[in-house]
This record gives C-alpha cells, sequence and structure tokens, in this order.
C-alpha cells in the first residue's frame, strides 16, 4: 500500500517514512502544504494520506478539504498539535477517517493505519486469506497451507495488495504506483521480476504447484479463481 505524508517537521516525517517502510508500506514525503497538495493531485494513487494541520503554504485542513472532494475513497489521518474539540470536529467533519494528537507513539498510528485499511476492505477478520493462503496485516507474516513463508517485503506488499483486490485484473502500471514510491523507475522489469519471484515461493510451498497468480498477457496480474467461486460460475 502506498502512503503519503504532508508534515513540515522533517525529522518526525522522515523518522515516520522509515518506520512504515521498514513494514512494507511504500512510502512518499511532502514537507509543505502545497507540495503535498500537489504531489497527490499528480501521483492520484495514494491509498492513505497522513496528514499535519499546521503547514506552510497551505492549511491541512485546505487539503483536507479539496482531497476529500477530489479522492472520495483516500484514506486520511489527520497528524496535529490542534488539540481542541472544535478542531478535532472540522477535520472529521471535513472528511478525515482518523485523528490523532502529537506527541504520539509511532506504534499508535500503525495500529491505526491497519485498523483503516481494515475497515476500508471490510475484513470481518485481521487476517486475508485466499484459498489455501493466509496473511496477518500486523505481523507481517504469510502461510500457506499453515506453513510459513519467508518472503521478502516488496513480496509480501504485493501480496497484500492482490489479498486486498481478490477478484481484479492489476496492471503493471497499478502495481508500481501502489507498491513503490516516486524513486522507483518505471521502465524497468522489477514488476515482473518480483512477481515471478512470489509466484515460484507460493508454487513451492503448494502441494498441487498452484502459482496463484496469473498472469493475463497484455492486460496484467490476478490471483487465481478460487474453485468453489469457479465452480459455481460455470453454473
Amino acid at each position: 500500500m502506498r502512503i503519503l505524508i504532508i508534515e513540515d517537521e522533517h525529522t518526525l516525517a522522515d523518522n515516520l517514512a522509515h518506520s512504515l517502510r521498514q513494514i512494507g508500506y511504500a512510502v512518499d514525503v511532502a514537507y509543505d502544504g502545497a507540495e503535498g497538495y500537489q504531489t497527490a493531485l499528480i501521483n492520484q494513487s495514494y491509498d492513505l494520506l497522513v496528514l499535519d494541520l499546521n503547514l506552510p503554504h497551505m492549511d491541512g485542513l485546505e487539503i483536507l478539504k479539496k482531497l476529500r472532494q477530489q479522492f472520495p475513497q483516500l484514506l486520511i489521518i489527520i497528524l496535529t498539535a490542534r488539540t481542541t474539540p472544535q478542531e478535532k470536529i472540522t477535520g472529521l467533519d471535513l472528511g478525515a477517517d482518523d485523528y490523532l494528537t502529537k506527541p504520539f507513539h509511532q506504534g499508535e498510528l500503525t495500529a491505526r493505519i491497519r485498523a483503516l485499511l481494515r475497515r476500508d476492505q471490510r475484513e470481518p477478520s485481521p487476517l486475508l486469506t485466499h484459498q489455501e493462503i493466509k496473511f496477518d496485516p500486523q505481523s507481517r507474516a504469510v502461510w500457506l497451507n499453515k506453513i510459513p513463508l519467508t518472503l521478502t517485503k516488496k513480496e509480501t506488499a504485493i501480496l497484500e495488495y492482490f489479498l486486498r483486490n481478490k477478484h481484479k485484473l492489476i496492471s503493471q502500471e497499478e502495481l508500481l504506483q501502489h507498491i513503490w514510491n516516486d524513486d522507483a523507475n518505471p521502465f524497468t522489469n522489477v514488476i515482473r521480476v518480483h512477481i515471478n519471484s512470489l509466484r515460484k515461493k507460493l508454487s513451492q510451498a503448494s502441494p498441487s504447484q498452484n502459482p496463484y497468480i496469473i498472469t493475463k498477457i497484455g492486460e496484467g496480474y490476478q490471483l487465481t479463481p478460487d474453485p468453489s467461486t469457479s465452480s459455481e460460475e460455470e453454473k
């Protein structure tokens, strides 16, 4: 999942970005309001925004109001030193999904991010599953047939994105936008390399050697259909 942090305290923003990248998220950072707003408009691919309110050049509430109108599905967490009830009410009324006041513990923020992503996907369980695959977004652990798998951070992030978009055909461009940050080179074969590695590890751990991820040439990638779903569709 791809996150944008708009925060003018450079040390805080950089530490937070580093912490989230260590978990496996793709993270971009903007240090003032105008830059952050333009970054969100240009990329249009962020899953979640961590937004400070006291920003130079463009106020956080103005950013919140505009982005909520333009990207209604974007998850937004306000991160600010403003603590009055009215300011919280204003932020939530303008469309924020959550509100965290400074100072804060980074563990709490990551927990709130997981909760928002879970709520957004309407997951009744914290585990994401597909056939024999189980993924815990909190621990970042993956099991196949109850056996733990060792995946790289990028492979884990790709698998999570597939599990959150089970029935969707996902293009290489979409994966690049949601799993990599702005430093990624769109002209490399990085997507194919990671997909092939992930598919190989899943296949090796499956008794049936099911690759779990299929390629539709010229279109993108998709999780293999659930056998029960396929049977129902054939009827």
